[in-house]
């Protein structure tokens, strides 16, 4: 209905250019809102406020204009047209045209909402790309929940998406982990004091165990030959990261080319149980880009940002001057040693990106990488690159809570609570809607007793048990052998429609437009929303009706439009990841 008014008043306007009643060029675009308060009609439309300086007159002298001409051209599905305030035009809809929705999310079935044909626009959204140091916990569990929602909302609205998962298989903190993996190995030998800053999870033992029994003693060396001029731990007065870089230093040199016979044994394993988890979360990806990979495209990358001049030598190390940009200081990007940093790897990858052919990319980060948005930026506009085509969305990481106690979650100590472990609490279903409720940048406590509630009060509950209601009845109308007719129904809500059917058959028709806004401004919440509202609509009227009366016509209108609830009720779910139940 938004189209077709959109459509009657670019038409109206038309005439009016035409008839030169107007200027014959006009920039504008219509915009056509449903209205909140029902005494303003259906739809209103603010297009003559916009237009009234380029035609040179007052916004309400210019709206009775163009109320005056759709008279003239009145359609079956506008009841009648009104001015109000400084020149809003508002619409209201004939009672019929509402239930004109019902026939069309019939026919579409679960295609309703979604685009017509691709638009030929290709995103690639990277999102969760956790250190492979251990298992997921459920603050990463937002970021997988909000990528894929988003990832799958873009491509119900027509582009080409591609998931990607950056594996960070390169870098000090993979070498800690394999380095936690082969003390924990050596633990099994003979008694040792584990590094402070090394990782201490269940995991690592379990990986160890694993290392263990495929090679056996292949990797032993003795207490002395490991812990034998090592500067001091953190616990012994020193320094605990230049102790861990000293272990990996050992793990490197005693165990030359085995050594990568335990790094891969820690990352393959990790990396293992990320991708099972995730999909078992209902979460997959096209591509999982290894950062390793791009080690070999780091040069070229610096050479391009070198040739455009923007790179400079000092006390032995290459710096980007990424301040030309905007960013706050210059960043380098190979130290004094000749070693890359992650950020000249970054770099790197986000050239590969764009040189895949990717329209636009979406990076979705934890909110701690706030201040590394500017110098990435920065890095693509060095490299001659347009830096809006990147856009960075960050998630706060959710705060678990059990009862009034916070949980706390820390990697290297093991001390943390596993995505899986919350997804076995409280499923999948509550895990995923719950972590997209609320805008990505905002703060969430994840209230675990909520999420496991069967009440009103769980959102994901009270929508899955609007569509398991409807599945409910269906069953009954079948059981007692009742006749139902679709076509019939939908003849039927014309003729018979009270405020309930309207009500619910406007809320039907603002589908559309939610999962647009929801795709287009990266914003699975507004879908979340609106779902929860469509279920309460549909509570509130199925408390109220008797939707198998006795009565045909009555009975025939009730169970379309609550067909037509159930499939959008579906529709939506599925976009956000979670099941739509036929029964509870």
């Amino acid at each position: 209905m938004k189209e077709l008014i959109s459509e009657l008043v670019q038409h109206t306007i038309t005439q009016l250019s035409d008839s030169q009643a107007l200027p014959a060029e006009l920039n504008y675009s219509v915009n056509i809102d449903a209205s909140k308060d029902k005494t303003h009609g259906d739809f209103a439309s603010n297009i003559a406020l916009v237009l009234s300086k380029q035609a040179g007159m007052s916004p309400r002298k210019l709206a009775e204009l163009i109320v005056d001409t759709l008279s003239k051209n009145k359609h079956e599905s506008i009841e009648k047209v009104e001015i109000a305030g400084p020149g809003f035009i508002n619409f209201f809809v004939s009672s019929a045209s509402n239930f004109t929705v019902i026939e069309t999310i019939l026919e579409q079935k679960d295609q309703f909402g979604r685009a017509a044909k691709p638009n030929g626009q290709k995103i690639q959204v990277e999102f969760v790309s956790a250190n492979p140091t251990g298992p997921l916990h459920v603050g990463h569990g937002r970021g997988a929940a909000y990528g894929a929602s988003v990832a799958d909302l873009l491509e119900a609205v027509g582009f080409d998406v591609t998931r990607e998962y950056y594996v960070n298989d390169a870098g000090r903190q993979m070498n800690i982990l394999a380095a936690s993996v082969w003390l924990r190995y050596l633990e099994s030998y003979f008694s040792l004091t584990f590094p402070v800053n090394g990782y201490k999870g269940d995991y690592i033992n379990e990986i160890s165990a694993d290392l263990k029994a495929k090679h056996g003693d292949r990797f032993l060396k003795t207490s002395e030959e490991v812990f034998s001029q090592l500067p001091k731990d953190e616990n012994e007065g020193g320094d605990k990261e230049l102790y861990i870089d000293a272990i990996v230093s050992k793990a490197k040199s005693l165990l030359a080319d085995d050594y990568e016979v335990v790094f891969n044994q820690g990352l393959n394993a990790i990396v293992d149980d990320i991708r099972d988890d995730l999909k078992d979360f209902g979460v997959s990806y096209q591509n999982w880009f290894s950062e390793a990979s791009i080690s070999q495209d780091i040069d070229a990358a610096l050479n391009r940002l070198d040739k455009n001049g923007h790179l400079y030598e000092e006390n032995g190390a290459l710096w980007f001057r990424s301040t030309t940009f905007g960013d706050d200081k210059d960043r380098v990007v190979k130290r004094d040693n000749g070693e890359t940093t992650y950020f000249a790897s970054d770099i790197a990858y986000h050239l590969n990106k764009f040189e895949r052919g990717f329209d636009k990319v979406i990076n979705i980060w934890g909110a701690d990488h706030h201040g590394y948005i500017p110098r990435v930026k920065a890095a693509l506009q060095a490299l001659d690159l347009d830096p809006n085509k990147l856009d960075v969305k960050l998630v706060q990481f959710a705060i678990l809570y059990r009862g009034k106690e916070r949980v706390q979650m820390s990697t290297r100590s093991g001390s943390f609570v596993t995505l899986r472990e919350l997804r076995e609490e409280v499923g999948n279903d509550a895990a995923r809607f719950f972590y997209v409720t609320r805008k990505a940048e905002q703060h969430m406590d994840f209230d675990l007793d909520l999420a496991k509630s069967e009440s009103k009060d769980n959102p994901v509950y009270y929508i899955q048990y609007a569509h398991a209601r409807i599945a409910s009845m269906l069953r009954k109308l079948n059981d007692q052998k009742l006749s139902f007719n679709a076509e019939e129904g939908i003849t039927a809500l014309s003729a018979i429609a009270e405020e309930g059917e309207v009500a619910m058959a406007k809320q039907l028709a603002l589908y559309p437009e939610q999962l647009n806004s929801a795709a287009n401004n990266l914003e699975p919440h507004v879908l979340t929303h609106y779902l929860r509202d469509l279920a309460s609509e549909f509570h509130t009227y199925y408390n109220s009706n008797k939707v198998l009366d006795e009565d045909k016509q009555i009975r025939d209108a009730r169970v379309t439009l609550s067909i037509a609830v159930k499939q959008v009720l579906q529709n939506g779910l599925q976009l956000l990841g979670v099941s739509a139940p036929e029964e509870m």
